[in-house]
C-alpha cells in the first residue's frame, strides 16, 4: 500500500469500530501532517480516497467530517452523489488532435431548439441586453469619428480604466497600461500563449481542461502535459512540481494554462494559499503562468475569489477575462493583464487581429460608467446557485447508481462522471434524438480519456426545461447501461 493508502485504512478502522462517529470533525490537514509525521498532499489524498469510498464528506472552508454512515448513499437513493474522484492523467506530454471531434459535437448542437446541457454559455435572459442595446446606441451617437484610433491596442481608455479599478476594488492592484482589451477571452489567452511558446513546447492543463485550450495548443502545434485535478480545490501542486523537475533540458515546460477559480469543466476553486504557493512554484522555475479567469465574478460566497495573478511579483502572471459570461455574451469583449509580456502581446495583436470592435467597448464603457454592474452580478449569482441546487437534486434523483457529480462554488457547470461501461458519446447522440445536447467527456483531454463523464451546463433557465432534460438523459444513461438502446452513427 501506498502511504496515503495506509493512513486512510488507519482511519477508516477507526470510523467503523465508532472511534470516530457521524458528525465527528476529522484532524486538519496541518494536524494530521504534524503528528502522523507525513506531507500534507499525503493527508489530502488520504482525505480524497476516503470520501471517494462514501467515508467522510468535505464542508467548504470547514474541514472534512464522518458521514451518516459508513456508505454514502448512491443516487438511485435520492440522495446527493459523491463528488468525481481526481484525475489520473498520463505523465508525459502528448501532442494534440481534438478540433475535429470538437467541431463534430458542437455541430450537431447547432439547433436553438435543444435544451443546451452541453453549452458553453449561460441563458441570455439572463443578462441585462436591452440596457446594453441603450448604451451602445448612446455611446456611438457621441463618438467622434476621430477618436476611433483611441480603440486601437491597448483598446478603448476609459474601459481599461473601469477594469484596472474592479482589479483594485477585488485586491488585485494593476496598471492600466498592462491592460490590452481583446476580443473576448479566448483572443487574449490564445495571445499569450503565442507570446510564451514555440511550435513543439511543452504546456501544462488540466485534467480535464476546456476543449478551448486543447485547440490552442493544437493549432500552435504545441505538446499538452495534463496534470492530476481535483473536482474542489484543483490542480495538484505536488504532481506539477514533480513535473517541472521531470521535464528534460531539451524539453522544458514552457507555459501553464489554468483555470484556478471555478474551472471548466470541473468547477473547482483552488483555495487562496493553494494559487499563493502555485505562483510561487512557477516562479521558482521562471514558467509563466495563463491565467483563465472567465468565470471570477460568478462566485456564490461572500466576495469575490482572488485570481493567481494577485500573489504575482515577478510579472510571470498573465490574467485573462472577459465580460461575456458575466455581462454581455455575444459583445466580444475581453482583455488580459500580461505582466512583462504585455509589450509582446500588444503587438502580436497589432499583426493578426487589430483592434476589438469600437461600439462593443463603447457599450460597456457606458454601462459600467452608469453603476449598476454589481446588482446585477448580485442577481446572476442568486439565478445560478439556485439553478445548481436545481440541476444536483435532479442529478441525484435520475441517474443511474454510482453516479459522482461535482460541487462547484460558483459558475455554471457540472462535472457529472457517470458508471465507467458507459460512453459520453453516445449518450450525447441519443440525448439529440431527444433534442438535449451535452457535451462529452471526451472532449476534455488530450487524450480523450474521460468518455464516461459529461458537462452539464444548468445556466439555462428559460421554460423549466433544466430538470425535465435531465430527467430524459438519466433515463437514457440507464438504458444505455443495460443496453437497451441501439448505436448511433
Amino acid at each position: 500500500m501506498k502511504r496515503y493508502e495506509r493512513h486512510a485504512d488507519a482511519l477508516a478502522q477507526l470510523i467503523h469500530s465508532g472511534a470516530l462517529r457521524p458528525g465527528d470533525r476529522m484532524p486538519s490537514v496541518r494536524e494530521a501532517s504534524r503528528t502522523r509525521g507525513i506531507s500534507p498532499s499525503t493527508v489530502f489524498a488520504a482525505y480524497y480516497l476516503l470520501e471517494a469510498q462514501g467515508l467522510i464528506h468535505a464542508r467548504p472552508r470547514s474541514g472534512y467530517y464522518v458521514n451518516g454512515s459508513n456508505a454514502l448513499p448512491g443516487a438511485a437513493g435520492g440522495e446527493r452523489p459523491a463528488e468525481p474522484l481526481p484525475s489520473q492523467p498520463a505523465s508525459t506530454s502528448t501532442g494534440v488532435a481534438i478540433s475535429d471531434l470538437v467541431f463534430e459535437v458542437l455541430g450537431q448542437a447547432r439547433d436553438s431548439a435543444l435544451v443546451p446541457l452541453g453549452s458553453a454559455f449561460p441563458g441570455p435572459e439572463l443578462f441585462p441586453l436591452e440596457r446594453l442595446a441603450r448604451c451602445l446606441s448612446g455611446g456611438m451617437r457621441r463618438l467622434d469619428p476621430a477618436s476611433i484610433v483611441q480603440s486601437l491596442p491597448p483598446g478603448d481608455e476609459r474601459l481599461r480604466q473601469q477594469i484596472a479599478r474592479r482589479y483594485g476594488l477585488h485586491g488585485t492592484p494593476v496598471e492600466v497600461d498592462e491592460i490590452l482589451i481583446t476580443n473576448g477571452a479566448m483572443e487574449a489567452l490564445n495571445l499569450c500563449l503565442e507570446a510564451v511558446t514555440q511550435p513543439g513546447d511543452v504546456v501544462v492543463v488540466e485534467s480535464p481542461t476546456f476543449y478551448a485550450a486543447l485547440q490552442a495548443l493544437e493549432r500552435l502545434n504545441l505538446q499538452a502535459l495534463e496534470i492530476a485535478t481535483h473536482p474542489r480545490d484543483g490542480i495538484d501542486l505536488a504532481a506539477l512540481a514533480e513535473a517541472l523537475q521531470r521535464q528534460p533540458p531539451r524539453q522544458p515546460i514552457k507555459a501553464c494554462w489554468l483555470m484556478p477559480s471555478f474551472q471548466n469543466p470541473l468547477g473547482s476553486l483552488m483555495p487562496e494559499g493553494k494559487k499563493r504557493e502555485l505562483v510561487a512554484l512557477l516562479a521558482r522555475h521562471g514558467v509563466p503562468l495563463i491565467e483563465d479567469d472567465v468565470y471570477g465574478e460568478l462566485h456564490y460566497g461572500p466576495q469575490r475569489p482572488l485570481p493567481a495573478k494577485a500573489f504575482d511579483t515577478q510579472g510571470l502572471v498573465m490574467h485573462c477575462s472577459s465580460f461575456s459570461k458575466s455581462l454581455a455574451p455575444g459583445y466580444r469583449v475581453g482583455w488580459v493583464a500580461a505582466g512583462r509580456q504585455a509589450t509582446a502581446v500588444q503587438r502580436l495583436k497589432l499583426m493578426t487581429t487589430l483592434s476589438a470592435a469600437t461600439p462593443s467597448q463603447l457599450a460597456l464603457s457606458e454601462y459600467l460608467a452608469q453603476g449598476g454592474y454589481d446588482r446585477h452580478l448580485r442577481q446572476l449569482r442568486r439565478s445560478l446557485a439556485e439553478q445548481q441546487a436545481t440541476a444536483l437534486a435532479a442529478v441525484a434523483a435520475h441517474f443511474p447508481p454510482g453516479t459522482r457529480v461535482s460541487r462547484p462554488e460558483g459558475g455554471y457547470f457540472l462535472w457529472v462522471e457517470l458508471p465507467p461501461a458507459l460512453n459520453a458519446l453516445h449518450l450525447h447522440r441519443h440525448a439529440l434524438q431527444h433534442g438535449i445536447s451535452l457535451a462529452p467527456g471526451q472532449l476534455f483531454s488530450a487524450d480523450q480519456r474521460f468518455a464516461h463523464c459529461v458537462r452539464i451546463n444548468y445556466g439555462h433557465p428559460a421554460q423549466g426545461r433544466l430538470v425535465p432534460a435531465l430527467e430524459c438523459v438519466g433515463r437514457l444513461a440507464s438504458a444505455l447501461l443495460k443496453e437497451e438502446l441501439p448505436a448511433l452513427d
